[in-house]
């Protein structure tokens, strides 16, 4: 992808790698918020120009203070401002006058208290970006680069003891957690490039600091936590950027945001949910979802310290049979390959141990201790005959012997030198200067085993590093014209319609409006006929009595037509009858769902499950942002729990996945032709038939077009 320009890079740049900042609200406490920040600039070195700016004091911790920023007379490329609410507007102004390039708001007061807050922040955001002023906050903690002495920051953590300068950057939406995450970094001995926290978000997103992350040199690894998500778009551009540098993200998200709350109650939406999206958006490019704050720190860790491994095969050596079994477990469920080693492998190591178990997990078990040797024996013997992309050896607390220690550690020099591409792991109890010396070596060092597999799991999942295993897949072409849906729901005739015209292969089907006419459809249709009220006010015909099935006479499907009438009339007095779609009954196949829905964050989401009665028992489904691949739709239908159904279990024959992939991609890119019109498009259920019977149907349908408040109010959201 090509870097956006809206990201604004030179004004994030004068904003992380300030050449001169000024303190505005600056004091001589180094106790109070403007004294915090200038007493961190001094004491830690920082090499820019420094300035204070407050209008009574001559001096203000040893600098000569400035009554406003424009009176400091020379380029300023940051601001700090800590100012109380009322004052900030009257800041702005002389910042803008002073032509100051960005700012760190640490001022509370503004969204996070209600709609005035709120008006206030819109006033603020829009004359930063008037005056060309990149600004993080309001209400934030600021930024801090260790590497550079850049502490724009009031947090008290750097007093407690510094990070150290380092290769991870950690961008937090939340200041509390930030603060809390710079402390436990600097507790696991972790270096950081960046420490960010964004706040209120005026201006500077997260996935600003992701992006900008992503093009630092000095950043190899990028740790986020994110709590909600406004501009999706923005944040697939930031992932995509970090993605395409090779740089690993580490996400650590927690709640729903209340846009997602409040998405559609259609199969579709209610299916994917809010945090489901996030996870479809963050599979697709590559990032690492940590689920705890210790599996955060680790990720990232490990990123930074071994190489991704080139696929998910594992060797696992271990002492004790126990974690061996524990670790096999972990790693199935972490879809790992713990591929067994061959026959002659396995006879080797019994002649070694003849009470070893020499599969993989390969067991040496305590004999360890009378012939040391086994221990690089059988590593090598491993990675001769597998050749795994990640190896990891269980040693229980063998770290804390210095013998032990000796052979270990040259253990690891040798396999990192015999086989660097390789992910090396060892969980075993160990002082930290240990475990630093196996890290500065490119080794994994974990206590806990099940941790390890998760970790190495994890990395596993990432794509190849830019550059490597081709280029991404073409997504498929939204062909044809643009579709403009009008606002609401459409009958199941013009939906049918639609999806046909999109490419979705549909069941032959007529609309009826006479009892007469339907009885012709059964011949017309060429057999038994299911007949459904058409209406676009009814979206559950059953419910509403308005369903027939399996209707093989003219006089059956006659006195159909004037039941199903009736009682949709009964059940629904004010909704718009226009007859009945007569459609050829299917039998046999899969029932599936297949669906999309507009995420008010991210657009259009597809989604793909078993249909009929698993739908809402199993919640089985899977879900991509648009647009997808022809490889993302047969992706999404082999990895369902209930795949193996349409494998074909228990000797039925297996379904034509490639016409599912084929209608997936159909049903994307009507998507992606009708745009914001489009509130929700699904298929329930959509057939899936063995080839030879003609591949999958769409046997009922949906659309549904986006109401016109919300159409509005997504424009203005854009516009903004």
């Amino acid at each position: 992808m090509q870097e956006s320009p809206d990201f604004d890079f030179a004004g994030l740049d004068a904003l992380f790698a300030p050449r001169s900042i000024a303190i505005v609200g600056a004091t001589d406490s180094v106790e109070r918020i403007g004294g915090i920040p200038l007493d961190y600039l001094l004491r830690f070195g920082y090499t820019g120009r420094l300035h204070a700016v407050n209008p009574r004091a001559a001096t203000v911790q040893g600098l000569p203070a400035h009554a406003r920023l424009t009176d400091i007379g020379e380029p300023v490329d940051l601001a700090i401002v800590a100012v109380p609410q009322a004052h900030v507007a009257a800041v702005l102004e002389d910042a803008a006058a002073a032509r100051v390039r960005s700012m760190v708001l640490f001022s509370s007061g503004f969204a996070e208290i209600g709609a005035e807050g709120a008006a206030a922040q819109q006033a603020l955001q829009k004359r930063a970006r008037e005056a060309g002023i990149r600004l993080i906050g309001p209400n934030c903690l600021g930024f801090m680069r260790p590497g550079h002495q850049t502490y724009a920051t009031f947090s008290p953590a750097p007093n407690a003891g510094r990070v150290r300068p380092g290769r991870i950057g950690l961008v937090s939406q939340s200041g509390a957690f930030g603060a809390y995450a710079y402390s436990l970094a600097r507790e696991r001995g972790l270096g950081l490039s960046l420490w960010a926290t964004t706040g209120n978000e005026a201006d500077v997103q997260l996935a600003d600091g992701l992006a900008w992350l992503a093009r630092d040199p000095e950043t190899d690894v990028i740790m986020a936590y994110m709590e909600g998500c406004r501009d999706g778009e923005r944040l697939r551009a930031a992932l995509a950027l970090a993605r395409e540098r090779g740089k690993p993200v580490v996400m650590f998200k927690v709640g729903t945001s209340e846009l997602g709350a409040a998405a559609a109650a259609s199969h579709t939406a209610s299916l994917a949910g809010n945090d489901a999206v996030y996870d479809a958006v963050f599979r697709r490019y590559g990032v690492l979802r940590a689920h705890t704050i210790s599996d955060f720190f680790a990720l990232a860790a490990s990123a930074a310290i071994a190489p991704r491994p080139r696929d998910r095969s594992i060797g696992i050596l271990t002492v004790s049979g126990g974690v061996g079994a524990l670790m096999a477990d972990d790693a199935s469920a972490a879809g790992l390959d713990v591929q067994a080693l061959s026959e002659a492998a396995q006879r080797q190591l019994r002649e070694w141990v003849p009470f070893a178990a020499p599969r993989n997990p390969v067991d040496i078990t305590g004999q360890v201790t009378n012939d040391i040797s086994l221990l690089e024996r059988s590593a090598e013997l491993m990675m001769q005959d597998r050749n795994f992309a990640s190896w990891l050896g269980f040693f229980a607390a063998g770290g804390l012997s210095d013998a032990f220690w000796a052979v270990l550690r040259a253990l690891v020099e040798k396999l990192r030198a015999a086989h660097p591409d390789t992910l090396l792991a060892i969980c075993t109890l160990c002082s930290d200067a240990r475990r630093a010396e196996l890290e500065a070596l490119g080794c994994l060092v974990f206590s806990d085993p099940s941790a390890a597999i998760r970790c190495i799991g994890a990395l596993a999942s990432l794509s190849p590093p830019a550059g490597q295993g081709g280029a991404a897949p073409t997504p498929a072409a939204a062909a044809g014209p643009a579709v403009r849906l009008a606002p609401g729901g459409l009958s199941e005739a013009q939906s049918m319609a639609l999806l046909a015209e999109a490419g979705v292969p549909v069941v032959p089907h007529q609309r009826v409006q006479t009892a007469q006419q339907a009885a012709d459809a059964v011949q017309a249709l060429g057999g038994a006929i299911a007949l459904k009220v058409a209406s676009a006010d009814i979206a559950h015909k059953s419910e509403a009595g308005g369903v027939a099935l399996d209707l093989r006479t003219a006089g059956d499907a006659r006195a159909a037509f004037e039941r199903i009438v009736a009682r949709a009339r009964q059940a629904c007095p004010g909704a718009r009858l226009e007859g009945a779609l007569a459609a050829r009954m299917v039998h046999g196949g899969v029932e599936c769902i297949a669906g999309v829905h507009r995420d008010p964050v991210f657009g259009p989401v597809l989604m793909f499950g078993l249909g009929g009665i698993h739908v809402e028992i199993l919640r089985d489904v899977s879900l991509r942002v648009l647009p997808v691949t022809r490889e993302d739709a047969l992706a999404m239908v082999q990895e369902l729990r209930t795949f193996p159904i349409l494998a074909g279990a228990r000797g039925k024959p297996p379904v034509d996945l490639q016409s599912l992939a084929d209608a997936l991609c159909a049903l994307a890119g009507f998507a992606e032709r009708a745009g914001d019109t489009l509130a929700s498009a699904e298929i329930n259920p959509l057939i899936a038939r063995p080839r030879d019977q003609g591949g999958c149907l769409a046997v009922d349908a949906l659309v549904i077009g986006t109401p016109a408040a919300t159409a509005a109010a997504t424009a203005c959201t854009a516009a903004a």
